[in-house]
């Protein structure tokens, strides 16, 4: 697929490649710590999900993911004028969350590859899914909560009021396959809810650990919101569009499990021949088994994800994507950092409407 463009009029390319890198090597000693805390097996299956060991648990040097939300941590303790280690024990909660609401999301969708690996679930099996999913979102709390501050404390609150609204995403998404019709005021709720809460309390909780007042760290929140719903936007047309080498789904995957995703909402409510032809054939499709779904061809995917474009649900998803990155850079204004910190921030959010992964 073409990306996104963003509103600015650059992206430092090597710049974010650098803030990436730094959110997935700085934690990385404290989350492999924590996660080494689990009972056996739970220690391994983890690992095996994280990309440090294989399927026979041999070494491994897998694929950590993009790592947006620990760099988020990171770089919003540099926002308070704290130093990135600061923000540390906010990226590996972060992290830690993400990660449960991966395992889980993965055995819930049926999805059998992530990170173009089998799943957990699928090589260790469901009970361990789930069983890890849970082990590590209470990590979480413990990493933030040991460190026995009056911070750690604001910052904790903070992430477990997003992980709640995270499972209330989830909850969401999962009713939405059997409804014949979604408005786009509820996707978006259900994506600010699943996508945007995270997002946004990484972007505050290294801010919050380092000293931040309430409102430089809603402001944050606000960018991190903003930049969540422009990351699923950008997300729902990979699901659709994207290419399977790149995104290491399978070609239609949002399609495969009847999500009700923006690109699909946006196309019902454009009304038209097309969204109407649209609207019969997912309507059909809700009354199915799974059994009978997965009988699909490609060409009847093929088919539905036209009629998406013709619609205009890709071209309105692409200009919402657009339109929340400039929401999420415009809410940096409110709070007074370092002009180089505040670059990184925008870099990072044209980044997410540029990426093809």
């Amino acid at each position: 697929m073409n990306p996104v463009q963003p509103a600015s009029a650059g992206i430092d390319t090597a710049g974010v490649t650098a803030l990436l890198h730094r959110g997935r090597t700085l934690p990385q000693a404290e989350l492999r710590s924590a996660v080494a805390r689990l009972a056996s097996p739970m220690d391994t299956v983890a690992a095996y999900h994280f990309g440090w060991i294989d399927a026979e648990g041999r070494p491994a040097d897998g694929d950590g993911g993009k790592a947006v939300r620990p760099a988020l941590a990171l770089l919003s303790a540099e926002a308070a004028g704290a130093a990135p280690e600061t923000g540390v024990p906010g990226a590996v909660a972060v992290e830690l969350v993400h990660n449960f609401s991966l395992l889980h999301d993965d055995l819930m969708d049926g999805d059998e590859q992530r990170r173009h690996r089998d799943t957990v679930w699928k090589v260790h099996g469901p009970a361990q899914a789930i069983l890890v999913g849970d082990a590590l979102f209470a990590l979480a709390g413990e990493i933030l909560l040991e460190l026995g501050t009056p911070e750690a404390a604001r910052a904790t609150r903070r992430l477990t009021a997003a992980t709640r609204a995270l499972i209330d995403g989830q909850a969401q998404d999962i009713s939405f396959e059997h409804r014949e019709r979604v408005d786009v005021a509820e996707c978006l709720e259900m994506e600010g809810n699943k996508t945007g809460a995270l997002l946004a309390c990484s972007a505050s909780i290294g801010a919050v650990l380092g000293g931040a007042d309430e409102t430089a760290a809603d402001a944050l929140h606000a960018y991190g919101h903003h930049l969540g719903l422009a990351f699923q936007a950008v997300d729902d047309v990979l699901g659709i569009w994207g290419d399977p080498q790149s995104t290491g789904k399978l070609t239609w995957s949002d399609l495969r499990q009847r999500k009700k995703s923006l690109p699909v909402v946006a196309a019902l409510a454009a009304g038209g021949p097309a969204a109407e032809r649209l609207g019969e054939l997912l309507a059909a499709d809700a009354k199915k088994s799974a059994a009978e779904f997965e009988d699909f061809d490609e060409a009847e995917f093929a088919t539905r994800a036209a009629l998406i474009e013709e619609a205009g649900g890709r071209s309105w998803t692409e200009a919402e994507a657009r339109r929340r990155h400039e929401v999420a850079v415009r809410a940096l204004d409110g709070v007074d950092m370092p002009a180089g910190v505040r670059a990184q921030f925008t870099d990072l959010a044209d980044f997410v409407v540029e990426r093809r992964r």
